[in-house]
C-alpha cells in the first residue's frame, strides 16, 4: 500500500524565525491518523532564519537525526559537544537518559533540515552526539545508508542509532531510477527532498511530499527532474511499548 501526503497538505506552523511542515503530528499540529510509521514518529520539515535557532532544550529516550538540505546547522549540547553540519550532512543524537543542546543557524542565509525522530529499542542509554560528512557523489543513482541501526549496516560508515532502522539518500538526475527492496514486516516513508518523482511506474511523487509504503516488497523509484531522495527504512507493525525499560 502507498500513500501519499502532499506537501499543501502537511500540517504547519509559521513563527517568523521558523517555518515547520509537520509530516506527523508534533506540537500543536495533533492529527490522530498522523502519528508515525512503526518507529518513525517525527519527520519535520524545517525552514530555520539567518542568525536564529532553538535556544537549549531537552530531550529524552529519542533518536533524533537532522538532515542539512540547505545552509547549515550549529550544534551545542551539555555533554560538551559542538559542531556545525552542513548541507548534505548528518547529525545524531541519541537523548537516551535525557540531554540539553541548542540547534542554531549561525549563517546569513536560511537553513533547510529535516528532523526526524526515531524511538529506540531501549530506554536510558547514555546520550550522545555525532555528525558526519556523506559525499555526494557516493548516492549518485545509488541510495546511500546514513544512520542505523540495523545489523547488516554496523560495518558501514552510516552514523549508529538505537533501533532497527535506517535512514538512507540517493540523488537522481532526470530519468534516473532507482530500485529497493522492503523486507517482509518492514515499512518506508520516503520524502523527495528536491524534484518529483513516478513510484513503481504509476504514482506521481510531487517535490516534498511524504510518502507511506507498507506491504510492499519493492519500490521502483524514477526521477522525473532531478531529485534528492531520502527514506527511512523500519520495522512494521510496531508501537511504542516495544521499546524496552
Amino acid at each position: 500500500m502507498i500513500e501519499v501526503f502532499p506537501f499543501q497538505q502537511l500540517g504547519s506552523a509559521d513563527h517568523g524565525w521558523l517555518s515547520a511542515h509537520f509530516h506527523f503530528s508534533f506540537a500543536d499540529y495533533q492529527n490522530s491518523d498522523r502519528m508515525g510509521l512503526g518507529p518513525l514518529r517525527v519527520w519535520n520539515d524545517d525552514q530555520i532564519k539567518g542568525g536564529t535557532g532553538f535556544p537549549m532544550h531537552p530531550h529524552k529516550d529519542m533518536e533524533i537525526i537532522t538532515y542539512l538540505r540547505s545552509g547549515a546547522i550549529s550544534h551545542e549540547d551539555n555533554m560538551g559537544n559542538k559542531g556545525r553540519t552542513v548541507a548534505g550532512d548528518v547529525q545524531v543524537m541519541s537523548a537516551g537518559t535525557g540531554v540539553f543542546h541548542s540547534e542554531y543557524n549561525l549563517e546569513e542565509e536560511d537553513t533547510t533540515l529535516f528532523q526526524i525522530w526515531i524511538y529506540p529499542d531501549k530506554r536510558n542509554y547514555e546520550p550522545r552526539w555525532e555528525s558526519r560528512k556523506f559525499p555526494v557523489v557516493e548516492r549518485d543513482a545509488h541510495l546511500s545508508v546514513l544512520a542505523s541501526g540495523r545489523v547488516q549496516d554496523q560495518e558501514t560508515d552510516a552514523l549508529m542509532i538505537h533501533q532497527d532502522a535506517a535512514l538512507l539518500a540517493a540523488t537522481l538526475k532526470a530519468g534516473q531510477t532507482v530500485e529497493r527492496e522492503i523486507g517482509p514486516e518492514r515499512a518506508v516513508y520516503l520524502v523527495p527532498a528536491v524534484g518529483s518523482l513516478k513510484l513503481n511506474g504509476e504514482t506521481d511523487i510531487p517535490e516534498r511530499a511524504g510518502v507511506s509504503i507498507v506491504e510492499e516488497t519493492t519500490i521502483h523509484i524514477e526521477a522525473l527532474e532531478d531529485a534528492e531522495i531520502v527514506l527511512v527504512d523500519v520495522p512494521y507493525p510496531w508501537h511504542p511499548r516495544q521499546v524496552i525499560s
